[in-house]
C-alpha cells in the first residue's frame, strides 16, 4: 500500500527552503547596498577633489596671464624620491593651463657633447622666455642626489655642484626669474606600496625602472644626500618647500597653492583659501632642523 506524504511536513520543508532563499537574497541585497554606498561615497570624494583642483586651476590660468602680460619668467622644480608623486602632480597642475605658455621638461641621460659642457648648460637652454613657465620634472638637482648615490658622477663633479648651485640660482633670481623649488617627500612604507602597484598594474608598469628597484635598498643613502642638499641649497634667494606626499590629493592642492602664493597676479579670487596645510607643507629650514635633530638624538634619520 502506497504511503501518503504528510502535507504538513511538505509544507514545512517548502517554507524552510523559501526562508533560506529569502535570507540569502537579503544578504545579497545588503552586500549590494554596501557596495553601492561605497561606490557613491568614493565618487562623491572624487567629485569634491576634482572640484577643488579646478578652483585652483582657474587661478593658475590668471597667474599665467599676468606672467604673459608682464613678460616675466617662472621656473618650477619638482624634485623628490621615486614614486613620490611628482609626475601626477605636474599632470594635475598643468591640466587646464594654457599650453602656449608653459613647458614640462624631463631630460634624459646627458649626451656625449653635454658631458663635456658646463654642467648647467643643458638646463639653461630650456629656460623660459618672457611670459612662460618651465616645469622641470627633475632638474639640475640630479647631481645632488641620484647621480652621486648611483655613481653617475665623480666626487669632484658633485663637489663642484655643491659649491656652485647657490650662486647659479642667486643670479637667476636676481635677473628676474621666479624660481620655485618643490621637494616631494614620501615615506618608505608608502614608496614600497606604490612600487608594488607598479609591478602588477599594466598601466603603471612602464614607470618601474632599474633605479626604482634599488630605491628601497638605498633609502638611507638618499636620505643622507637629501639632508646635505637642503643644507647647501636652501637659501633666502631660492628656498626649498617640502611637500609631504603620502596623500596625493593634499600634495597636489598644496603645490598649487605654493605656486599661486609666489607672486601677485590680476583677478585673484580672494574667496579661496590659500593657506598651506601645516601637515603637508614645511619650509626647507624646518626640514633641515627636524632632520638635524633626528641625527643628534638617534644617530640616524627616520624613515
Amino acid at each position: 500500500m502506497k504511503k501518503e506524504k504528510n502535507p504538513d511536513l511538505v509544507s514545512n520543508r517548502s517554507d524552510e527552503v523559501s526562508l533560506k532563499k529569502l535570507s540569502k537574497r537579503l544578504t545579497e541585497l545588503e552586500q549590494e547596498n554596501k557596495r553601492l554606498k561605497k561606490t557613491k561615497s568614493k565618487a562623491l570624494r572624487r567629485f569634491k577633489k576634482d572640484k577643488e583642483i579646478k578652483l585652483y586651476s582657474a587661478e593658475l590660468i590668471k597667474l599665467q596671464e599676468t606672467l604673459e602680460h608682464e613678460k616675466r619668467r617662472m621656473i618650477i622644480l619638482f624634485e623628490g624620491r621615486d614614486a613620490a608623486g611628482k609626475g601626477g602632480a605636474i599632470l594635475r597642475i598643468t591640466h587646464f593651463m594654457n599650453e602656449r605658455h608653459y613647458r614640462v621638461v624631463a631630460l634624459g641621460r646627458p649626451t656625449e657633447d653635454q658631458r663635456t659642457q658646463w654642467f648647467f648648460q643643458k638646463y639653461v637652454v630650456q629656460f623660459p622666455r618672457g611670459g612662460e613657465i618651465v616645469i622641470f620634472d627633475r632638474s639640475w638637482y640630479n647631481r645632488a642626489m641620484v647621480e652621486p648615490v648611483f655613481g653617475f658622477c665623480t666626487e669632484q663633479e658633485h663637489q663642484n655642484f655643491i659649491q656652485g648651485v647657490a650662486g647659479f640660482e642667486r643670479d637667476l633670481v636676481r635677473q628676474g626669474t621666479i624660481l620655485i623649488k618643490l621637494y616631494f617627500s614620501v615615506s618608505q612604507a608608502e614608496q614600497a606600496k606604490r612600487f608594488e602597484i607598479r609591478k602588477v598594474n599594466p598601466l603603471k608598469k612602464w614607470k618601474l625602472s632599474e633605479v626604482d628597484l634599488q630605491a628601497q635598498d638605498r633609502w638611507d643613502e638618499f636620505t643622507r644626500m637629501k639632508y646635505q642638499m637642503l643644507r647647501y641649497s636652501h637659501t633666502t634667494d631660492s628656498p626649498w618647500t617640502i611637500i609631504r606626499a603620502d596623500n596625493k590629493h593634499m600634495a597636489r592642492v598644496n603645490a598649487m597653492k605654493v605656486i599661486l602664493n609666489s607672486m601677485d597676479y590680476a583677478g585673484r579670487n580672494e574667496q579661496l583659501d590659500y593657506k598651506l596645510d601645516a601637515d603637508t607643507v614645511v619650509s626647507g629650514s624646518q626640514e633641515i632642523e627636524r632632520m638635524g635633530a633626528e641625527l643628534i638624538r638617534q644617530g640616524k634619520f627616520s624613515n
